[in-house]
């Protein structure tokens, strides 16, 4: 007899073995047409369960459960069953095509192909209707065992010299399995749907360029991207967001608005132009406020620091090819990717008392990193940035507090922002790392009980710590349902004791302090393109370029406009005359297309009562109103940041 548990605690009974498939018929033939894998886990067994395919054979007692595509899990496997769908449909189209690498991807999926020419449109368009033609088929997929040098010369034979190397390249004791559908047959760990009719909802987004396996001295293939979802709803709201966010994009408003620009002389790294700076200047400003009633002590670190320290650090054998270099009098400096060690450096400056502890530093510290230019994408990636990066010295019995005191503290930043919704994520020892496990296994603890405290729900990403600790990951919400990760802190046992940092504790005692690596924003340059994004290029006023412009009507109210003007700024507020010879509705056009929160309009009415007719932005109604009236009214709106 073979029992199966399910999740709900039910039991079920099977005289011998038996498919994932034909216990999902036993539960309901609903379920059965649903389901795309099965998560077991062998009774009382100490590993974590797995999936596999409906067509597992079950012959041992084990915990089940049945994934369909709702399933996160689900919707993974389907978009991966897809990828292999497009590759089957492109060697259906184009024979001579080689297939590479296609993993999922967020909301997706891509597959790398070599072919002589480049995909047009039109090859896309092609791709997907027989795409769809094949998954009417609703053909079986298959999973097949081979030995690896049979599998290599399989494919060496088929023309796919690429798919033959990924195999030579596994380890030969290792199995290698292949996905079979209809005609086509390719690696793969799996698991799939078991048919391609499973395959319902998808789209193919477009083609880009990519090197093999992401060496750019490697031949360039052609990836071509494309989502999958579960239900046409989905997929429809997916594609409403895209369109939503292609006018959001911050790169083509910072050119619209005049606040930044980007050329290929300086790849990666962002020309500032004054209104853009200004809104640099307001996150500054305000995050420098944040530091100064928080107890962080600002700082200032080189830029450039010998390579011997960066070893000590273990950013040399962990982070080398991500950092620049450069060299004088014979000596090597690294251009700091981050700010960590030159904090340390100057907590070692002096000798502390445990009583001085926390010590927190803070610093808009540039960094550089040599981002390969592929990943490149405006101000959400870009090889020079500035963080408002901050260092926490403190002892082991501070640390959870010190942490739950961080995530306090940035939930409130971002609120301001105008972000309330928040996820968090505990990142995990990667295979890569320093310090011992004991170490690491005190560093997680503390930031899960940390979000524990703050009575925050999280999620645990195995391996995806740094090098030097783990950490906890803050991801935001956008207006459009984005998610952004921005904020982090991570805690490091190692570092400090690499080099020789110390304080005195109550016996006299020299120790280690830990350090906390922390930043709310993250990069200045990412979080003002997000917050560009999210706002659709209308920042809130505490934020905007221009508070106000004034609008004369004609010429004989221009004196008045840039007299308003000259008391606005006197006040402190932003706020310039448009004084130009055009007719009103031009320049009110011109203004709301910059997206300034108040356009200011005087003709000889207001003049004559001292007053100015407000627009606000995107209202058409104009109250008239003092020009005391509408300091008082502006100044509540930057106080409250709406």
């Amino acid at each position: 007899m073979v029992q199966v548990t399910l999740p709900d605690g039910s039991r079920r009974e099977f005289p011998g073995p038996v498919t994932i498939d034909e216990v999902a018929q036993s539960i309901g033939a609903g379920l059965a047409r649903a389901a795309v894998a099965g998560r077991v886990k062998p009774k009382g067994a100490e590993q974590p369960s797995r999936l596999v395919d409906t067509s597992y054979v079950i012959e041992d007692d084990i915990d089940l459960e049945i994934v369909t595509a709702k399933d996160p899990d689900g919707l993974e496997i389907l978009r991966h069953s897809t990828a292999h769908l497009m590759a089957y449909a492109v060697k259906e189209l184009f024979p001579d095509a080689q297939v590479t690498i296609g993993p999922v991807i967020e909301n997706g999926f891509y597959y790398d192909f070599a072919y002589h020419r480049p995909f047009t449109p039109d090859d896309l368009k092609a791709i997907e209707e027989k795409m769809a033609e094949l998954a009417r088929k609703d053909e079986i997929v298959t999973r097949e065992v081979w030995d690896r040098d049979e599998a290599v010369e399989f494919f060496k034979q088929q023309g796919e010299q690429y798919k033959a190397e990924i195999i030579a390249s596994i380890p030969q004791n290792e199995p290698i399995t292949l996905y079979r559908e209809g005609d086509f047959i390719d690696l793969c760990r799996g698991p799939h749907v078991p048919s391609t009719g499973h395959l319902k909802v998808f789209k193919l987004m477009k083609v880009a360029g990519a090197y093999w396996r992401g060496d750019s001295n490697n031949e360039m293939l052609q990836r071509i991207y494309g989502t999958a979802w579960a239900t046409k709803d989905e997929q429809k709201a997916y594609l409403t967001m895209l369109e939503e966010a292609e006018k959001r994009d911050h790169r083509k408003l910072g050119r619209e608005l005049g606040l930044f620009h980007f050329q290929d002389e300086a790849p990666g790294l962002v020309f500032w132009h004054p209104k853009g700076w200004v809104v640099w200047q307001q996150v500054e400003q305000y995050m420098r406020a944040v530091y100064q009633d928080n107890g962080y002590q600002e700082v200032k670190a080189p830029q450039i620091l010998d390579l011997s320290l960066w070893k000590k650090t273990g950013h040399w054998d962990n982070y080398a090819e991500n950092m620049f270099t450069t060299e004088s009098e014979n000596r090597v400096y690294g251009v700091k990717p981050m700010n960590c060690p030159g904090h340390i450096q100057i907590f070692n400056a002096g000798l502390h008392s445990y009583r001085e502890l926390p010590i927190r530093y803070g610093e808009f510290g540039m960094c550089h990193r040599n981002e390969p230019s592929g990943s490149l994408h405006g101000m959400m990636r870009v090889r020079g940035f500035t963080q408002d990066d901050g260092h926490i010295f403190c002892t082991e019995d501070q640390l959870q507090d010190e942490c739950a005191a961080f995530t306090a503290l940035l939930q409130r930043v971002y609120r301001d922002f105008g972000f309330t919704e928040i996820l968090y994520k505990v990142a995990t020892r990667p295979e890569k790392r320093i310090g011992s496990d004991e170490v690491w296994d005190k560093a997680e603890q503390a930031l899960i009980d940390s979000l524990e405290q703050t009575g925050c729900e999280y999620d645990v990403s195995p391996g995806e710590g740094a090098f030097y600790g783990p950490k906890i990951e803050y991801t935001l919400k956008d207006a459009i349902g984005r998610h952004w990760q921005c904020g982090t802190i991570q805690v490091d046992f190692s570092m400090p004791e690499r080099l020789g940092a110390e304080y005195v504790d109550a016996n006299d005692q020299r120790r280690t302090p830990v350090m906390l690596h922390r930043a709310i924003l993250g990069s200045f340059e990412r979080f003002i393109g997000i917050l560009i994004e999210n706002y659709a290029g209308a920042l809130p006023a505490w934020l905007a370029p221009e508070h106000a412009v004034v609008c004369s009507i004609s010429e004989r109210t221009a004196d008045y406009a840039a007299e308003v003007a000259a008391k606005l700024k006197e006040r402190g507020f932003r706020v310039t005359a448009d004084l130009r010879a055009e007719k009103i509705n031009r320049k009110i056009r011109e203004h709301s297309m910059q997206k300034v929160p108040y356009i200011l309009v005087v003709g000889e009415k207001e003049r004559e009562s001292g007053q100015v007719a407000v627009r606000e932005r995107g209202g058409r109604d104009q109250a008239i109103i003092g020009i005391e009236d509408f300091a008082a009214l502006l100044q509540n709106r930057i106080d409250a940041r709406t």
